[in-house]
């Protein structure tokens, strides 16, 4: 299908779709579900994640495509199915942008992006009509533990369940430390796991408190972790070694060659 000028773009996208799935089209693309394509949204959300890092617009462009082709597949499934349409979803999503920014569309002064945020909640609340049980409520459970636990101590945090100052948080972070190592002497595996779990949770409160992503700081070190690994195999295979006949002082010596590099 060719792409004319005078079209509206995203028209054609949606053509592209219902032709997909129409009789005599792509038989995979005829076979999915809203169910059978949420591995598909997941997967793309963290590749156009990859392509920021990358810095490659390029990348991050053709990534974007894949992206927004999962909205269209949903949209184009529900409409089938006589539930709604991607109009139906583009309006929803103007309505609520106009709705929750009063401060841009209409007389509401919002002084800053704390205030935003917390007006935001407000009128998510009012939307919603229901009172919720508890004021957790609404963190998605297919969430990374991380972002879980991210969002759980924020929530906690606008009802005023928090700490005041970052040096109580730190040495809520050491008093985990400690409880996970008695329990690490003690060799009880299922303490072990448990006080693991507290630790890990008040680290992720305590980057909450610096402003620091927990779940973005992770990645980046498993990124560093995977460059500075790489740089041992490559070396050592250069020397026509491989890992298991090179010494650990050997290999940690090419860690902090690797680490240097990084900081040139």
């Amino acid at each position: 299908m060719e792409v004319k000028n005078e079209q509206n773009r995203f028209e054609v996208l949606m053509g592209i779709m219902r032709k997909l799935r129409a009789p005599g089209g792509c038989p995979w693309d005829a076979e999915q579900s809203h169910e059978s394509l949420k591995r598909y949204l997941l997967e793309e959300a963290y590749e156009v994640i990859e392509a920021i890092d990358s810095g490659d617009p390029v990348h991050l462009k053709e990534e974007l495509g894949d992206l927004l082709l999962q909205p269209v597949f949903h949209a184009a499934i529900a409409q089938e199915k006589g539930e709604f349409t991607m109009d139906d979803v583009l309006d929803a999503i103007n309505e609520k942008l106009i709705r929750r920014h009063p401060h841009v569309f209409g007389e509401a002064v919002i002084e800053s992006s704390q205030a935003q945020v917390e007006n935001w909640e407000k009128i998510k609340k009012q939307e919603k009509g229901v009172q919720r049980k508890s004021a957790l409520s609404g963190i998605p459970p297919q969430l990374p533990a991380l972002m879980q636990a991210q969002k759980l101590t924020e929530k906690a945090a606008r009802v005023g369940f928090d700490w005041e100052h970052t040096d109580q948080v730190f040495a809520k972070v050491m008093e985990e430390l400690h409880e996970f190592e008695e329990a690490m002497l003690a060799g009880d595996q299922k303490e072990m796991e448990s006080e693991l779990g507290d630790l890990l949770f008040a680290i992720v409160n305590l980057g909450r408190f610096l402003s620091i992503d927990p779940e973005e700081a992770l990645r980046k070190t498993i990124q560093r972790f995977t460059r500075r690994f790489s740089h041992i195999e490559d070396t050592l295979h250069a020397r026509g070694q491989v890992m298991q006949s090179a010494t650990l002082a050997e290999m940690d010596l090419l860690w902090e060659e690797a680490k240097k590099r990084e900081k040139c």
